[in-house]
């Protein structure tokens, strides 16, 4: 598979163990998928390392929104990289900006200190950013090992111009990781036309609730998602992902 990375974004450890089955070669591990992914619970991640050994990149965001933060939710999550790194974790996927939609270069500075040795992520933060060429070189020179992006286009192969040229213009220092749609049919047509070697996905399918009792008269999930569906990484759509990259 040479160098060719398939990243798939898990929530459980049920999606975990379908997507390593499928042949992923990382996971970023998050809660609430759902709602674009939020910082897991320690427990989640030890379940799943005892289950799968697999390698893990978490991702770090106290809430739904905006990734601009007030101090106390920079600090949890300057906290939750700490606890990650002395949980033995691969990497952590973070961002922060600024009001005026710049990269907030001093708070990643003090994040990318927190990390360590793990690797670093900047996740789909960038696609909110002003300037995706500013970022990229501010990304560079502060450790930043890959960058999660969509183009800044709702999906990545709407987003496939700037992605080919944020490959071009990296030459290789910064990982340019295509997500947003991903899926087989995505990576045949990305590869030849962005040069990215990076792909992340979650392979999500619905699966119906095994409840029998249900009340149908009281909502509870967000609008659109019951109660009693339940969203699982495919194994097969991961399977698929993968024999392409191959």
């Amino acid at each position: 598979m040479g160098n060719y990375i398939l990243e798939v974004c898990v929530d459980s450890a049920e999606s975990a163990e379908a997507a390593v089955r499928g042949g992923a070669d990382r996971l970023e591990l998050c809660a609430n998928l759902v709602i674009g992914g939020t910082t897991p619970e320690q427990a989640l991640y030890e379940i799943i390392r005892e289950r799968t050994g697999a390698k893990m990149n978490i991702l770090i965001r106290p809430r739904y929104g905006d990734f601009l933060y007030t101090d106390p939710e920079f600090e949890i999550i300057l906290r939750d990289v700490a606890l990650f790194r002395k949980l033995g974790a691969n990497g952590v996927v973070t961002g922060c900006l600024l009001p005026d939609g710049c990269l907030d270069t001093e708070r990643m500075r003090r994040l990318r200190d927190a990390a360590g040795t793990m690797d670093m992520t900047l996740h789909r933060a960038f696609d909110m950013c002003r300037d995706p060429y500013k970022a990229l070189e501010e990304c560079r020179q502060l450790g930043i090992n890959t960058i999660l992006t969509s183009g800044q286009k709702e999906n990545c192969l709407e987003g496939r111009e700037l992605i080919a040229g944020l490959v071009k213009e990296s030459r290789g220092t910064v990982d340019i990781m295509a997500g947003g749609g991903v899926d087989a049919g995505t990576i045949r047509q990305m590869l030849p036309a962005t040069g990215a070697t990076s792909y992340h996905m979650s392979g999500k399918t619905v699966l119906d609730s095994q409840m029998e009792y249900r009340r149908t008269d009281v909502s509870m999930g967000l609008p659109g998602l019951g109660e009693y569906q339940i969203l699982r990484t495919s194994e097969q759509k991961v399977r698929e992902a993968k024999e392409m990259l191959k």
